[in-house]
């Protein structure tokens, strides 16, 4: 289990990463808009924290010992996630996660699509990944519950006491491109309802979607969190019949995950929805 570190552990652990990605001292300041001394000295109180040097001086580029490399592991947590989950499930477990561990850095990786993303995990650029349920091949998948989505219509739609899901095709709609994970559920939940979408504009920018939505360029089908945003920007949000849903988990390689990828897991599964 982590111990939460103070404000000052923080603050050094974040420059001694900074010091780690920049490849020095000097380079490191520059990145953080602070003095080359200040850096330095901040390193060092850490290292006398420590009882342990961090870094082998080598001029003006610098080398972990293995006491920095060591450290590197439970100070950094590196997360892969889809573009539409992001918003939720991400950004609470975050959030709930940085509350427990204030001393560990979050580096978020933003793959375009899943495959993308599972590459991100298998490389180790990422050691875990939030994405739809799936199965992946040496992979490790770990169910979060479901992420439900709703029926946007632009401001000044009206009253729709009820909504048949295949009714949304006679919508002009706005929607993700084909082969991104939105659209793949979008044009699935219709074609079990006997329909077809009509897509009017189809925007990469997934964060897009609602600003269309709400400008008046179509309707959509969005994620609950998002629906409620919009909601309070004046569209009105329906939930379809039958519902639509998908399946969200974590993904991450077997073996051993490190400290601060562990507490995530934990944390993830500490907020699942049924």
């Amino acid at each position: 289990m982590m111990h939460k570190q103070s404000h000052m552990d923080w603050r050094r652990l974040s420059i001694f990463l900074a010091v780690v990605d920049e490849g020095g001292f000097t380079a490191a300041a520059d990145a953080l808009s602070m003095s080359q001394p200040a850096v330095s000295q901040a390193v060092r109180e850490l290292e006398e924290d420590l009882g342990a040097d961090l870094f082998h001086r080598l001029g003006r580029t610098v080398k972990l010992t293995a006491a920095g490399e060591s450290l590197v592991l439970p100070a950094r947590l590196d997360l892969a996630c889809l573009p539409t989950l992001a918003v939720a499930p991400l950004a609470p477990l975050v959030g709930a996660f940085r509350a427990a561990h204030p001393g560990v850095t979050i580096r978020l990786s933003d793959p375009k699509d899943t495959t993308e993303l599972l590459h991100f995990v298998r490389s180790g650029e990422s050691e875990v990944g939030l994405a739809e349920r799936l199965d992946a091949e040496g992979l490790v998948t770990v169910d979060l519950g479901t992420q439900e989505f709703l029926v946007v219509l632009p401001p000044g739609s009206g009253p729709v006491p009820s909504f048949k899901l295949r009714d949304l095709a006679s919508y002009p709609l706005v929607a993700t491109p084909p082969g991104s994970s939105t659209r793949r559920l979008l044009d699935d939940s219709l074609k079990r309802s006997a329909a077809e979408a009509t897509v009017v504009v189809e925007a990469s920018q997934r964060e897009a979607l609602l600003p269309l939505i709400v400008a008046g360029a179509g309707a959509g089908l969005l994620p609950g969190p998002l629906a409620e945003t919009a909601a309070a920007l004046g569209c009105v949000v329906v939930e379809p019949h039958p519902r639509v849903s998908r399946s969200v988990a974590i993904v991450h390689r077997e073996g051993t995950l490190t400290p601060a990828a562990g507490r995530f897991v934990e944390i993830a599964l500490e907020h699942k929805t049924v």
